[in-house]
């Protein structure tokens, strides 16, 4: 294991990026497993307040990347251990901050309601691309061996990419842009049925396609977003509030 350590993570100068991963997934997990505590009323587990006013954790988070992230330009050029303690400190406060996205996205408190899995989903997103980027993977690569221009190839790419998402199909096209085959399944599969592209291209245009959408997603999407509901309520604790969102438009 060490040897392994040494040659694939340390020798490749991976070691800020393993910090980086390590930290988000730890302090996410951490994080979590305190505000579920805070939930339950137990023990000294409690919010912070500073008179009337919570402090939501990202706060603390964009503190954290902030001094991450600076402290990182200015050791970049020093020892690989200093950059990965600064990539760790940038870890811990990318999971607190996103671990609130939901927040931010819809400024207003939904931790705990349906819409706060987004949050979740943010934090699964970062994990898969840092966890893709750990094991040598880089977006958007040119190098297929083809005589092909690699600025073709990669705007190639990019367009496969923007159908693929514009298509609903969020995880293929983030993996996509790792492994490009993903792309082009994505792109020229059916749309999901709640997505811009079939409600520019299937709504009033195309009944049929819209109906076989439909029926894919309830015989295979659905059975997938149910298990992957009970896997993050059970990372992340029961998202069971009602809305406040339903209706609702700022100002």
């Amino acid at each position: 294991m060490g040897n392994w350590f040494q040659q694939n993570i340390i020798a490749t100068g991976r070691l800020p990026l393993f910090c980086y991963f390590v930290a988000l997934i730890v302090s996410f997990v951490a994080t979590r497993i305190n505000v579920r505590l805070i939930r339950a009323k137990v023990g000294w587990f409690r919010d912070v307040n500073v008179g009337e006013m919570h402090i939501h954790h990202v706060v603390f988070g964009v503190v954290l990347m902030l001094v991450g992230g600076v402290t990182g330009l200015i050791v970049s050029s020093a020892s690989q251990v200093s950059y990965a303690a600064a990539a760790s400190i940038f870890g811990i406060g990318s999971a607190l901050v996103l671990d609130e996205f939901a927040l931010i996205l819809h400024l207003h408190d939904v931790y705990w309601e349906e819409e706060g899995r987004t949050s979740v989903d943010a934090v699964f997103v970062a994990v898969a691309v840092a966890g893709l980027l750990l094991i040598g993977l880089r977006p958007l690569t040119w190098d297929y061996g083809t005589p092909v221009n690699p600025a073709v190839l990669i705007v190639a790419n990019l367009a496969l990419a923007v159908v693929t998402l514009l298509k609903g199909k969020i995880w293929t096209g983030l993996v996509g842009l790792f492994v490009p085959v993903l792309l082009v399944v994505g792109a020229f599969r059916l749309a999901r049925p709640g997505s811009p592209w079939a409600h520019w291209f299937f709504v009033g245009r195309s009944p049929r396609k819209m109906a076989k959408a439909i029926h894919r997603e309830e015989r295979w999407r659905r059975p997938v977003i149910t298990a992957k509901i009970a896997f993050q309520e059970f990372v992340s604790g029961r998202h069971d509030l009602p809305s406040t969102r339903r209706g609702r438009r700022l100002p």
